[in-house]
């Protein structure tokens, strides 16, 4: 088991890539990562997540009180949030909290990602909706993102930012980096006349193929309501359904080149 020192640091490592990658500014954002049902160890408020060395991080318990903070250092305001994760999804172990820039603009303009434009973001995320506006450090972000929790492993926060969650601090941020490159290729596809879509067919080749592979998480290809119903699945639903309905990113990897390769036939 790796002890709480190297978690810490890897903790540290992960807000320095999500600083690099330009998805947070000067102190926005936090992390966090469950170490037993009634411990947690998360990033500390009004610090830059590109700077933070080990003992920065808090450790906290299941209702965010303080077990441990070395001087100077308090939990995420945020910290709420992450506890509602951990609460209603008992499989996550990790929770990323960024404002990366693309993936922000369609939370702002209350735009969620749900056409299906690339095999890895089907495969991997399926829908990212969003959850309503709540206010900071307040219980409304957690109520609003509690809807969404059973269906999706991320979310956009309206007006806010991206909230993304896995079993594992590696693909909880994964995650996140896959919603921020879903919207940017949403995004320039618009720019340039508008993206082809994948057609439903392909959607649900890729949907079957996933539930074959048993990734883990919450999933469309699994739990989207409509699908339940015989409806349409949330891909080109505009968000309606939103809510209602090894290493894993090595794994999207390999069961994308498998589909690729069955188109191609």
């Amino acid at each position: 088991m790796v002890n709480e020192y190297e978690i810490k640091k890897q903790i540290c490592e992960i807000g320095k890539r999500i600083y690099d990658r330009g998805m947070v500014a000067a102190n926005d954002g936090n992390i966090s990562v469950k170490i037993s049902d009634n411990e947690f160890l998360c990033t500390p408020t009004g610090v830059s997540k590109g700077f933070m060395t080990p003992e920065y991080i808090c450790k906290v318990d299941k209702n965010g009180k303080v077990l441990q903070a070395n001087p100077g250092f308090k939990p995420s305001s945020e910290i709420k949030m992450h506890m509602r994760v951990y609460k209603e999804r008992p499989d996550v172990k990790s929770v990323v909290h960024a404002h990366p820039m693309y993936a922000t603009g369609f939370a702002i303009a209350g735009i969620p990602l749900t056409q299906p434009i690339m095999p890895e973001a089907v495969i991997a995320l399926g829908c990212v909706p969003i959850a309503k506006y709540g206010t900071p450090s307040t219980e409304e972000i957690p109520d609003a993102v509690s809807e969404h929790l059973q269906y999706f492993d991320a979310v956009l926060l309206e007006n806010h930012g991206a909230l993304a969650y896995s079993d594992s601090l590696l693909n909880a941020y994964h995650k996140m980096e896959s919603v921020e490159f879903y919207a940017q290729l949403l995004f320039i596809s618009q720019q340039l006349g508008g993206p082809k879509e994948l057609s439903e067919a392909q959607v649900q080749r890729l949907y079957e193929i996933r539930r074959q592979f048993g990734l883990p998480g919450k999933h469309p290809a699994n739990l989207c309501p409509n699908a339940k119903e015989g409806k349409a699945s949330c891909h080109g639903c505009g968000g309606s359904c939103s809510g209602k309905c090894s290493n894993e990113s090595d794994m999207v990897a390999e069961i994308t080149r498998r589909v690729i390769e069955q188109l191609g036939k």
